[in-house]
């Protein structure tokens, strides 16, 4: 037995079988080991100034301290995420380039869009769950509305004439009040903007009436009196707002939207880099500085591994597939 290993030794030496078998290892190893070797392309696919920067910058913080490489976002807007998806599809599938993915670009724009140049589940891999964040309803305060039901009346006896502004086609803003309008029966005119920053400049100076945002771009306008709160799309009140109702309560049984980011990197990463990274997010996530912010945000984390994140991108596929053919949503 022993002579026959030696031969088959001495086979795989002469055909450089074993040397390669060896660099193989060697060099998964080092993948596993070495990453980042530079510093890490984080990109936002939305404008600045909306809940899903804020996640990123929060959680890239803490990455680069840990890390030693910078791990810096860039915001790259435009057509419903399709802009910063194709190009990060496309990048080497190292660990240095990654995205910041969320319900739109994952869960609505696959059964939305036509014609997609990538393929989600195939041209990218799930790296973690970062958080998921509570869609707030606010309107301008000059909107004849108190609450939540006289709005809802509002709207209906003045149909189309009303107008709210979201972050953009497929935007988390976008789909929540689409979500709205399937179950309330109401009808205003979706104007999309480049981002959350654009679209609540315009909606607190009066020029739209209402929109759905994550509570931690909405918070500082509702308590300065800027906008009104009416509703918020999660299962149960926030502690923060207590006085604001979910909407299930106000007899929409069943309804939650919320913003979820997730980490995706291009298909054919390493899943020794994959893991490292996730497992670098999970630390970021555990630091006092992003609990505390995530806490004030009333955001829930996440950090669990890759085949995790993979099944709750596929569940929520599957909720907003129906969604989407229901409520008839389109790319404005």
């Amino acid at each position: 037995m022993s002579e026959m290993n030696n031969n088959r030794r001495d086979f795989l030496i002469k055909t450089g079988g074993l040397a390669l078998a060896t660099a193989y290892g060697s060099h998964a190893v080092a993948q596993d080991v070495a990453w980042p070797t530079k510093p890490v392309r984080f990109v936002v696919p939305f404008a600045p100034g909306g809940t899903s920067e804020i996640v990123a910058r929060s959680v890239a913080a803490e990455m680069t301290k840990a890390l030693g490489q910078s791990v810096f976002v860039e915001n790259k807007p435009g057509g419903a995420g399709v802009v910063a998806m194709q190009e990060v599809s496309k990048a080497a599938p190292d660990g240095h380039t990654i995205i910041l993915g969320h319900v739109g670009t994952l869960a609505v724009n696959p059964y939305m869009l036509a014609n997609q140049p990538y393929d989600v589940n195939r041209d990218f891999v799930p790296v973690t769950l970062l958080a998921k964040v509570p869609n707030m309803f606010v309107i301008h305060p000059d909107v004849p509305a108190k609450n939540f039901r006289e709005f809802v009346a509002y709207v209906k006896k003045h149909p189309g004439q009303l107008s709210y502004g979201s972050a953009g086609n497929a935007s988390a803003g976008h789909l929540a009040m689409e979500y709205l309008k399937l179950v309330t029966g109401m009808f205003m005119t979706h104007i999309p903007y480049r981002g959350t920053g654009p679209q609540l400049t315009d909606l607190i100076a009066g020029r739209t009436q209402a929109s759905s945002a994550g509570l931690p771009a909405l918070a500082p306008h509702i308590r300065s009196g800027k906008l009104r709160a009416i509703a918020v799309g999660a299962p149960t009140r926030l502690k923060s707002m207590p006085d604001v109702p979910t909407v299930a309560e106000m007899g929409f049984k069943d309804f939650e939207t919320s913003q979820w980011y997730g980490i995706m990197a291009p298909a054919g990463t390493p899943p020794a880099i994959v893991k490292k990274i996730q497992e670098e997010a999970q630390k970021a996530l555990r630091s006092n500085a992003v609990t505390e912010r995530f806490a004030a945000d009333e955001a829930v984390s996440g950090g669990a591994p890759s085949k995790d994140f993979a099944n709750f991108i596929a569940r929520e596929q599957r909720i907003w597939k129906e969604i989407v053919g229901k409520a008839k949503i389109q790319a404005d």
